[in-house]
């Protein structure tokens, strides 16, 4: 209850903040290319249910038909605005309605897809006993997962053998440490690894 309120307090004035932003947002996305504003993609959300969570379009229609993992900062199927929105994170912007809506929180286990979800053993499904968040330890760690992906002659295989593995090790040191306290230092941790890295 108490995180729950955490997220409301925050993401309900931070929406009305930013809309002026995700409008111009979606009026650029319109105009670089075919196709919708958002994009949908289904998720594993707590207790293993699926859910969709909103990011802004940031590929050409299909793209995801062709692997569902994003290849360096400069992948082909990612459009010139959505390489923009990606490289400064404000394609997760639309995951605030995500929070709103209760499927999501500000911080928490970044939510896979069922693919990958299938994959875990038992000691790893656990990180599905807590609410996925738009950010955790693991999204500051791997900020550059695409660079590295980039960089392997198998980017498949490197993300179910080492990335992914990693990323859920942290996730479960989320869920033991997780309280508002917490919460904040994350948040603030992101931010400041966002404006670092540009």
């Amino acid at each position: 209850m108490i995180k729950r309120l955490f997220d409301l307090v925050i993401v309900l004035p931070l929406l009305l903040l930013v809309s002026p932003i995700l409008l111009v947002i979606g009026i650029l996305i319109k105009l670089n290319s075919n196709g919708p504003i958002f994009y949908l993609q289904q998720r594993v959300g707590i207790n293993g249910s699926d859910f969709f969570i909103y990011k802004f379009r940031t590929m050409r229609i299909g793209a995801d038909k062709l692997g569902l993992l994003t290849v360096g900062g400069r992948d082909p199927r990612v459009t010139s605005v959505g390489y923009f929105l990606r490289k400064y994170k404000l394609d997760e912007l639309p995951q605030l309605i995500n929070v709103v809506n209760g499927t999501m929180s500000l911080v928490g286990p970044r939510p896979e897809v069922r693919k990958y979800v299938d994959m875990y053993n038992s000691e790893q499904r656990k990180v599905l006993n807590a609410k996925p968040g738009i950010t955790d330890y693991a999204s500051i760690e791997y900020a550059d997962e695409n660079n590295l992906l980039a960089a392997s002659s198998d980017p498949e295989r490197t993300y179910i053998d080492e990335i992914m593995p990693a990323k859920l090790k942290l996730n479960m040191k989320y869920i033991s440490e997780q309280g508002v306290v917490t919460d904040i230092k994350i948040i603030f941790s992101t931010i400041m690894r966002v404006i670092r890295g540009h």
